[in-house]
């Protein structure tokens, strides 16, 4: 694991989150324990901050909300509500063309001025989320729009263990 840019970790007791982007895996520790991983899918374009770049922000970033809960698995969400539609083989072939995001939303917010929060860099008004995607689509490998795609078993996993105010690091 690299060092994280900030002076230190969350409390010893405490869950963080940790997404490498370059090997393209999360990490829940519990203090200086790692507890469990996943693979993830972040931004096809890259790594970087810049609002409208699809790219997958840096640096530290806390859950701001948690969305779905109780909604049954595979639920779709636009504009972090419910559609009413529930994804499945059909739905997909149906509208090829959308960023389909499935099942609950982990919002982040940047913690850093100037590198992820405020200006155009501000990951909470670039809709950064971790969140469910079709099981159609590659884990481990940069794919998404921007955001952290997870299988919904791992992001169901995620949403229980990392409630709104978890930190979290992204790092390349």
């Amino acid at each position: 694991m690299q060092t994280p840019r900030l002076e230190a970790l969350p409390p010893a007791d405490s869950v963080w989150v940790e997404v490498d982007t370059s090997t393209q895996q999360l990490t829940l520790w519990r203090g200086k324990q790692p507890d469990w991983q996943c693979l993830v899918s972040t931004g096809v374009a890259g790594t970087g901050q810049q609002e409208g770049s699809g790219q997958t922000p840096l640096g530290w970033h806390y859950i701001r909300a948690a969305i779905g809960g109780g909604e049954p698995v595979g639920t779709v969400f636009r504009g972090r509500r419910p559609t009413g539609e529930v994804f499945d083989a059909e739905l997909g072939r149906d509208n090829p063309e959308r960023d389909w995001i499935l099942t609950r939303i982990l919002w982040l917010c940047g913690l850093e001025r100037g590198v992820n929060r405020g200006g155009n860099v501000d990951s909470q008004r670039r809709y950064i989320y971790f969140h469910g995607t079709p099981p159609d689509k590659p884990m481990g490998v940069a794919d998404s729009h921007g955001c952290i795609r997870l299988r919904d078993d791992a992001l169901l996993k995620l949403f229980d263990q990392a409630p709104p105010g978890t930190p979290v690091w992204l790092h390349d």
